[in-house]
């Protein structure tokens, strides 16, 4: 389990709430896992081969399906993989914007750039900030129906307060910039 690929661990642990296509899988991960996880079809469906290949998850056609749409389950192995995944230390957490990288070179383009950089980072969090909001309202409204959606709910708070810290990062950051509020 040392060497698990992590898009392994996400395949399965989305198809351990539903049976998905590949496509449905993409969907997942730029919709609900979007703030902390990201893959291309291009490792997407190589994993899920891999996966079926190794007994992790089973694949059958939609019958219904004019296309030949391919339906991904995970199988008990697979849930015990899983499981055991589950169990490990975490191995790594990481931090990475383009924003941070382009400030931290800043000197070479000047203050206008940086705050530039900066507000274009402002605005994507004030746009997207409503959709964990609205998440959040959701899962807390559901909670007593399905008490997995507790689980749910940590990965939306933490969300929230990271994008409230960042909101306030803003404002310190353009004010350090133009020197105001010395």
């Amino acid at each position: 389990m040392a060497n698990e690929k992590k898009i392994d661990c996400v395949i399965l642990g989305l198809l351990s709430h539903e049976e998905l296509t590949g496509y449905e899988i993409k969907k997942r991960m730029d919709t609900v896992l979007r703030y902390f996880w990201s893959a291309s079809y291009g490792s997407i469906y190589p994993a899920l081969n891999d996966l079926v290949c190794r007994g992790l998850a089973r694949k059958r056609e939609d019958p219904g399906s004019k296309r030949n749409k391919l339906i991904y389950t995970i199988t008990d192995h697979g849930r015990n993989y899983l499981k055991q995944w589950l169990t490990l230390p975490v191995e790594k957490d990481e931090l990475r914007y383009e924003t941070l990288l382009k400030l931290f070179f800043g000197n070479e383009q000047g203050v206008e750039q940086a705050i530039t950089h900066i507000e274009a980072f402002e605005h994507k969090i004030l746009k997207e900030l409503p959709s964990l909001l609205n998440a959040e309202e959701t899962l807390q409204k559901n909670l007593r129906e399905d008490p997995t959606h507790k689980y749910y709910l940590l990965t939306i708070a933490f969300g929230i307060k990271s994008y409230a810290a960042y909101l306030e990062w803003c404002q310190e950051a353009k004010k350090l910039l133009t020197n105001r509020g010395e």
